[in-house]
C-alpha cells in the first residue's frame, strides 16, 4: 500500500520493533495522529482462538467510560409503548414494517445502531443480508434484541460499543477520538480490555491476546502490551 508523506513521518516516531507500555502507546498514537480531522483511535487485537469453532467465539457489549466521541443514530423497531418509550429515551428513529421497507427498497443505512423489541424479530429477520454484513443486525447477545428498548437507547448513546471476533481472528474496536487525551482514552482502553478479558471462551487454549495494535484512523500501528493499566 502507498503511504503519503505524513503518514511515512509519523511512522518515525514509532519503533516497530517493541512492544509500548498502553499509556506510551496512547501517547504516541495522539502524537502520530496527524490529519486535519478528530481522528478515532481504534484497538485492534489478534486473538488465540479460532473463529471456526463454535465455541470459541468471543462477542459482548461494553459500555466506554468517555463514550466513543461519535454521536450514535440510533433505530429501533418497536409497537406500542415499547415504542413510546424509545422516543422518550433519545432514540432518533422509531418504527416497524416502515422503517424495514425503507431499508429494503431504498438502501436506507444512515444509523449506527439498531435496537427491536422480541416481537419484531420477524420482521426484523428479513433485513439479515443487509443488515447483517454491516454489523447492525439486532442480536439478544449485544443487548439489542430486548424489551427494555429505553436502556438500551440510553447505553447506546452512553458509548456501548460491540466487540466482536472477526473470520480473521481479530477484534477491531474503536476506543474514543484523539481529542480525548491519553488519561480518557486509557480508561477506555482498560474497560475494552477487560471486558475482552472475561469474554474469554472455556474451550480456548494458550496464549487468548496474542497481539494488541493500537492507531488512530490515518496514522500506524503501535504495538501495545495487552494488559490493563491499573
Amino acid at each position: 500500500m502507498k503511504r503519503g508523506k505524513r503518514y511515512k513521518e509519523a511512522a518515525k516516531l514509532v519503533d516497530s520493533q517493541k512492544t509500548y507500555e498502553p499509556d506510551e502507546a496512547l501517547d504516541l498514537v495522539i502524537k502520530t495522529a496527524t490529519a486535519k480531522f478528530d481522528e478515532t483511535v481504534e484497538i485492534h487485537l489478534r486473538m488465540g482462538v479460532d473463529s471456526r469453532r463454535a465455541d470459541q467465539q468471543i462477542r459482548g457489549t461494553v459500555i466506554l467510560p468517555h463514550g466513543t466521541g461519535k454521536d450514535m443514530r440510533v433505530l429501533v423497531f418497536a409497537k406500542g409503548p415499547a415504542a413510546d418509550q424509545a422516543k422518550e429515551a433519545g432514540a432518533d428513529y422509531v418504527g416497524a414494517e416502515d422503517l424495514a421497507e425503507k431499508i429494503q427498497k431504498e438502501g436506507w443505512l444512515e444509523f449506527d445502531v439498531a435496537i427491536a423489541t422480541p416481537d419484531m424479530m420477524g420482521i426484523v429477520g428479513r433485513l439479515g443480508r443487509i443488515l447483517g454484513p454491516r454489523g447492525l443486525m439486532p442480536n439478544p447477545k449485544s443487548g439489542t434484541v430486548t424489551p427494555d428498548v429505553a436502556q438500551a437507547v440510553s447505553e447506546a448513546k452512553a458509548g456501548r460499543i460491540e466487540y466482536r471476533l472477526e473470520r480473521q481472528n481479530i477484534i477491531h474496536c474503536p476506543i474514543g477520538k484523539v481529542s480525548f487525551g491519553t488519561e480518557k482514552l486509557l480508561d477506555n482502553f482498560d474497560a475494552l480490555l477487560d471486558a475482552v478479558i472475561r469474554a474469554k471462551p472455556a474451550a480456548a487454549k494458550g496464549q487468548y491476546i496474542r497481539r494488541c495494535t493500537l492507531a488512530s484512523t490515518m496514522g500506524p500501528g503501535v504495538r501495545t502490551n495487552p494488559k490493563l493499566s491499573k
